[in-house]
């Protein structure tokens, strides 16, 4: 009695065996598994034999998981599955995948309040500085292939002096060895304007710059609202000179990052427009961030980090300034001049907004 008690239970097994039903979706995420699992091919095959499908496999599936890794016992399998399986209906197409998820922009009258607030802090912006000294770091690159394969062509220290309103410049070392030139003896790409004139001109009356809202953002932290905006050749101010001979005035536009809390300008980005087929420079571009800084117990915004890139022909350069070490300037300041190491990706990434 017991002896048939255990062929009826294994005749139940078999058959239940046989009867395993699967939707295509189960049998692909059971053969990925398979494969990532490393089972062997012929007892992924042998358990296939006992599958039934509800839907429709098709030849497209079997060929993507072919090339995923199945065995070859293990595509001969599947190849009988979509034979049995032709007269099904085909599976439901798959749920669209979530989008990110989009915050709403502020009302036009909160945007348009933003700005005026911006634009009140650019044209005090210097005004409110303190007199202060720092260390800029500029590491500069090259590529001749134009593919962004850079090299390290050399890194500048120089001490930046900021009293009354006014930026000096003394480089004090150039690839860590002393050095004696001067700021404008400097050979290749160099930038200035980041202490305040950049900003200062995009806001300024007769830039006539238009302004539109353009997402919002996560930078170093802080939620941030970010404007489009374009200034006209005709109101632009922004020079770009190739090799201290030839100048150009163009349009230019890119983006500005507003802090949502104080109404600081954090980010700025610059991208020159239409320039002359026949100018040597045929793109310019500045990414500049800035920071809340102490100095003698105060916090203040300044810049950063600078990121200057042009081409010429296929010819690319890069400047990446640093700033830092900001001290109160005195005529017994000190400050040391070692290259610290660069900024960590972090402080100068964009997050998405949560």
């Amino acid at each position: 009695m017991r002896s048939r008690l255990a062929v009826l239970l294994l005749a139940v097994t078999i058959v239940a065996s046989a009867q395993q039903k699967f939707t295509v979706d189960q049998l692909v995420a059971f053969i990925q598994s398979s494969i990532q699992l490393k089972h062997e091919d012929h007892q992924v095959a042998s358990y296939l034999r006992k599958v039934a499908l509800t839907q429709k496999l098709t030849q497209s599936v079997v060929e993507d998981l072919q090339g995923a890794g199945a065995g070859p016992k293990t595509v001969e399998a599947l190849k009988v599955l979509a034979e049995a399986s032709k007269n099904l209906p085909a599976p439901p197409p798959p749920k669209p995948k979530p989008g990110p998820v989009t915050i709403p922009p502020p009302p036009e009258e909160e945007q348009r309040k933003v700005l005026d607030e911006v634009r009140d802090f650019a044209a005090n912006y210097t005004k409110r500085l303190p007199d202060f000294i720092c260390t800029q770091v500029t590491r500069r690159y090259f590529d001749p292939s134009g593919l962004e394969f850079w090299h390290r062509d050399d890194t500048v220290t120089a001490r930046l002096s900021y009293f009354e309103q006014k930026e000096e410049y003394k480089i004090m070392t150039v690839n860590n060895a002393p050095s004696n030139l001067s700021y404008d003896q400097l050979r290749g790409s160099k930038s200035a304007g980041e202490f305040g004139s950049m900003l200062r001109e995009i806001f300024a009356p007769e830039s006539r710059t238009r302004f539109n809202w353009e997402r919002w953002a996560t930078l170093r932290g802080r939620r941030m609202h970010v404007f489009s905006y374009h200034v006209a050749q005709a109101n632009s101010k922004w020079h770009v000179t190739y090799e201290n001979k030839e100048d150009i005035i163009p349009a230019y536009g890119g983006l500005i990052y507003v802090d949502r809390d104080t109404s600081m300008v954090m980010r700025i980005t610059f991208e020159a427009e239409n320039i002359p087929p026949a100018f040597p420079v045929q793109q310019a571009g500045t990414v500049l961030d800035y920071e809340f800084v102490p100095i003698n117990e105060r916090e203040y915004v300044l810049p950063l980090r600078a990121v200057v890139r042009m081409r010429s022909g296929k010819y690319l350069s890069k400047n990446e300034v640093e700033f830092r070490m900001y001290r109160k300037f005195s005529a017994e300041a000190t400050i040391t001049f070692d290259t610290p190491e660069p900024l960590p990706a972090e402080k100068t990434e964009e997050q998405p907004p949560k």
